[in-house]
C-alpha cells in the first residue's frame, strides 16, 4: 500500500531564541508521510530524538506500524543540532544553547507557514522527541488534542543530568576540544568513550544479563558489540552536534517559560491534551516513577509502562517485537 511522502527545508532567517541569542539563517529540515485532510484534523507531529534524523524513524511509519500514514498526516521535523536542521556542523555561529522550547516554537511556526496547520491531533515522541511532545502540550495547550510521551519526561531529572554531564565532560576532556562544544578535529577516542558511557544507560542490567548484546546483534564479544554494533550510532554524527543536543536535553523543562516561571506543577496542570505516558519499566533515563509523579498533576492522563528488559530502547523497539506490539496497541487505543 502506497502513501504520499514529501520532504523539504524551511527557512526562518535569523531566529531569536528564548535566551535572546540569535540562531543565524535558521533552517528546519522535515519529512511528511500521508495526506493532509482538508480540515487539517489528522496531523501527527513526530519530532526526532537524540542524534536521530527523520529517516531513522521511517521504520515505525506504516499501515501495520506504530503510526499509520494511510490515516494520519505525519510530520517529522528534524531537531536543531541533528546535522540536518541548523546545527553546529552547518552553522558556525550556532548558539551555546538551543532549548527544547526553541525547537517547538520553530516547529509551530513551520507548520503554520508551510501547511496552514495550527492544531495537532497528536504530538508523538520518543526520548528527546517525547520531551518535545510534552513541550507542545504545555506551550500550546489549545492546539494539542493528544500527546503520546514514549520514554520521556516533562523535566530532565537530576539523575538524568548526571548521565548527560558525564557525556559532556568526556567530550570536553578531548584534546581536540577548543571550548564551547567545538572541536579542532573529530575526537575519535572521546567519541568511543562517549558511546561506551551511553551503552551502560541505554539498555537495562537485565538486558545484558540475558546476553542480548550478543544474541540480538550477532556480536561474539562485549567489545565487538560496543565497537561495531553500538558506537557507529554516535560516531556517524559530528561531536559538536552531539554536544549541542546533549545541552538541549540537559535543560529540558516544560516549566522554563515566563507563563509558568519554573513551576512544574502549574505547567502540567495547564495541559488540556489527553496524555499517554509510555515509560519503559527498565529505563534508566526516564524511570516510571518520574511519569507517575507527573501524572498526579495532569488533567487527562494514563500511565502504561512498557513491560520490557530493553531499557530505554524499548521505546524505539527496532528488533524487539514484543515492545513494538505493545506500543502499536497502546498508540492505536489512544488515537482511537
Amino acid at each position: 500500500m502506497a502513501w504520499d511522502t514529501d520532504e523539504g527545508r524551511h527557512e526562518f532567517g535569523d531566529l531569536t531564541l528564548q535566551s535572546g541569542a540569535v540562531l543565524p539563517g535558521a533552517r528546519l529540515s522535515w519529512r511528511s508521510y500521508g495526506t493532509l485532510a482538508p480540515d487539517r484534523s489528522n496531523v501527527v507531529l513526530f519530532p526526532t530524538s537524540y542524534s536521530a534524523q527523520a529517516a531513522d524513524q521511517d521504520w515505525l511509519i506504516a499501515p501495520d506500524g506504530i503510526l499509520d500514514p494511510t490515516r494520519w498526516f505525519i510530520v517529522v521535523p528534524d531537531m536543531f543540532g541533528n546535522g540536518l536542521s541548523s546545527s553546529p556542523s552547518n552553522t558556525p555561529a550556532y548558539p551555546a544553547l538551543v532549548t527544547t522550547a526553541d525547537n517547538v516554537l520553530a516547529q509551530r511556526r513551520f507548520l503554520i507557514e508551510r501547511f496552514g496547520i495550527d492544531r495537532l491531533a497528536c504530538a508523538y515522541g520518543f526520548s528527546m522527541g517525547a520531551q518535545q511532545s510534552y513541550h507542545w502540550a504545555a506551550l500550546f495547550p489549545e492546539a494539542v488534542e493528544r500527546a503520546i510521551v514514549v520514554c520521556g519526561s516533562a523535566r530532565t531529572a537530576e539523575h538524568n543530568k548526571v548521565f548527560l554531564l558525564s557525556l559532556l565532560a568526556t567530550l570536553e576532556a578531548a584534546p581536540e576540544h577548543i571550548g564551547g562544544g567545538r572541536f579542532s578535529a573529530e575526537p575519535v577516542a572521546a567519541l568511543r568513550a562517549f558511546a561506551r558511557i551511553y551503552a551502560a544507560w541505554a539498555m537495562s542490567q537485565d538486558w545484558y544479563r540475558a546476553g542480548l548484546h550478543l544474541s540480538s546483534t550477532g556480536a561474539a564479544t562485549l567489545d565487538e558489540f560496543l565497537d561495531q554494533h553500538w558506537a557507529p550510532g554516535f560516531t556517524r554524527r559530528r561531536a559538536a552536534d552531539l554536544y549541542a543536543q546533549a545541552m538541549t536535553w540537559l535543560h529540558g523543562d516544560i516549566a522554563a517559560d515566563p507563563r509558568y516561571g519554573g513551576d512544574l506543577t502549574a505547567a502540567l496542570g495547564a495541559i488540556t491534551a489527553r496524555v499517554l505516558l509510555l515509560p519503559s519499566r527498565t529505563d534508566l533515563y526516564f524511570p516510571v516513577a518520574d511519569n507517575a509523579a507527573e501524572m498526579a498533576h495532569l488533567r487527562h492522563a494514563e500511565l502504561r509502562p512498557i513491560p520490557s528488559i530493553w531499557g530505554h530502547r524499548a521505546g524505539n523497539p527496532v528488533g524487539e517485537p514484543e515492545a513494538r506490539a505493545f506500543l502499536r496497541k497502546a498508540v492505536a487505543d489512544w488515537l482511537g
